[in-house]
């Protein structure tokens, strides 16, 4: 469900456009960096299924956040890597692919599919874009493993793992495991944090996932719930 984009209501009963703060680019993320809007267009049409084109421009914005507080990482290295690191699904049958993420699955041939598919695309797309080689070369290195490869390369590469687990505890994450599954959003957000907390590499990220969990929890209590019931 897209978030609400404009009221449903002014109770204020004025206008206060006039007296809003500007955008401002040290406070926030309001575009996408130069450069990777081309990359995102070219990406786009392989994250099609299930959601991935939501994942991935979400996984950008956690990883935007992530590079703010880790200055020693490349976001020409990070933010390429997060829009094209899921690319290769489309090259999977969608059966496939949901057997292969249901819990308790043993598909690891699949998953390891996906990564070398879309290190493939990957390599394509910035070829194209007339990416330097080395960064090409450490991109692609990223994406071929960023499920499966259990150890990180190097502070890029951790940055691109945690902004890509993050995604499943938003709430948009959340929403996508409930209907993939049939579950609650309880048991969707118990499975999605299995899956994220004990994971990340980084400090950062892990006060991330604390914070979106929190959100979460909240979103399910019974005090949360009995409000919207008055």
């Amino acid at each position: 469900m897209l978030p609400r984009l404009s009221a449903d209501r002014n109770e204020f009963g004025q206008s206060i456009g006039d007296r809003l703060p500007s955008g401002s680019p040290e406070i926030g993320i309001w575009s996408l960096l130069a450069g990777d809007a081309a990359i995102w267009q070219r990406a786009v049409s392989y994250l099609a299924n299930r959601d991935n084109d939501i994942h991935t421009i979400y996984a950008y914005g956690l990883a935007r956040a992530l590079l703010d507080v880790t200055p020693e990482a490349d976001p020409h290295i990070v933010l390429p890597a997060i829009l094209l690191h899921d690319t290769g699904w489309s090259q999977i049958a969608m059966s496939d692919i949901m057997r292969a993420l249901a819990p308790g699955a043993r598909e690891p041939d699949t998953i390891r599919r996906h990564e070398i598919e879309g290190a493939r695309i990957a390599r394509e797309i910035l070829d194209e874009l007339e990416f330097p080689k080395d960064d090409i070369d450490e991109i692609v290195e990223i994406i071929d493993g960023h499920d499966t490869r259990l150890r990180s390369l190097s502070v890029n590469d951790s940055l691109v793992k945690d902004a890509d687990k993050l995604w499943r505890i938003t709430p948009r994450g959340i929403d996508t495991v409930m209907d993939w599954f049939g579950l609650t959003r309880e048991e969707a957000h118990r499975m999605c944090a299995s899956r994220v907390h004990g994971y990340l590499f980084t400090d950062s990220a892990r006060v991330m996932a604390r914070s979106l969990s929190a959100v979460a929890w909240v979103d399910t209590s019974p005090q949360r719930v009995s409000l919207d019931e008055r």
